[in-house]
């Protein structure tokens, strides 16, 4: 995942991550996701998750509905840009995986 950082919200994105709530990071794991790892350089922002569940899908739609989840996206996503100008994408952009090494 790629996006970017509005430039006067950059700090305000980072010092939010630097406390995550609880509530939200258990939905994460409850959801099936593992190995969350967000890397900022510059004006870019780099997500990297590992997805353990069996329906992607439907866990998505499961944290999408999370009340404390919501609120956090609200907080995290006025901080965010899409990667590319123009996009229909909220902020994250999804990457194609071109190699992986397993």
């Amino acid at each position: 995942m790629i996006a970017r950082p509005l430039p006067d919200k950059r700090q305000e994105y980072i010092d939010l991550h630097a406390a995550v709530w609880p509530e939200v990071e258990a939905t994460i794991t409850d959801t099936g996701i593992r190995n969350f790892t967000i890397f900022v350089t510059g004006d870019v922002i780099v997500g990297y998750f590992e997805y353990t569940g069996e329906d992607y899908d439907l866990d998505q739609r499961r944290m999408a509905a999370d009340e404390a989840t919501q609120r956090w996206w609200a907080a995290t996503g006025a901080c965010q840009l899409p990667f590319h100008a123009g996009s229909a994408a909220p902020n994250w952009e999804m990457l194609d995986e071109v190699w992986p090494l397993a």
